[in-house]
């Protein structure tokens, strides 16, 4: 049986995968200007949008919470953040909304936790089964 941590960077590995293969949904309006018409093109956030967020705190609070705990995993978390974020190509103002995600993850741990105790190990227990359950989640209903 997998562990959650496995379940969750399997999810995230999955993700990564659809995420190569979606397009950016653009809508497109145009303005009626007495002078001139000018068409605009409005990138709107794909439709993940919030389970992604959420998925970029959870792996940098798991970034944090674990290296605390003991699970000698180096950069992972940060690896598979930066993995997203290369595959996903977002745009300049979506990248910094994720990365934000990620630092509040981070720094909401790292403000709560300051060594290792049983309510650490159970945060990283959830954190880990609700981040599988969301790259999973992301992956599978809107993936191609």
């Amino acid at each position: 049986m997998k562990s959650l941590r496995e379940k969750l960077s399997v999810g995230v590995s999955m993700l990564v995968a659809a995420l190569m293969l979606c397009q950016p949904v653009c809508a497109q309006t145009q303005s009626n200007d007495e002078t001139e018409t000018t068409a605009q093109v409005k990138i709107l956030p794909p439709a993940y949008n919030d389970e992604m967020l959420r998925l970029a705190e959870i792996l940098g609070s798991l970034h944090y919470i674990r290296e605390l705990c003991g699970a000698d995993e180096g950069q992972l978390w940060r690896t598979q953040m930066e993995d997203l974020l290369q595959k996903e190509e977002p745009t300049p103002d979506r990248r910094a909304a994720l990365i934000a995600h990620f630092n509040r993850g981070f720094r909401g741990f790292q403000s709560s936790y300051r060594e290792c105790t049983s309510a650490a190990i159970e945060a990283n227990e959830r954190y880990l089964f609700e981040g599988s359950k969301l790259a999973g989640l992301i992956s599978t209903r809107y993936g191609r």
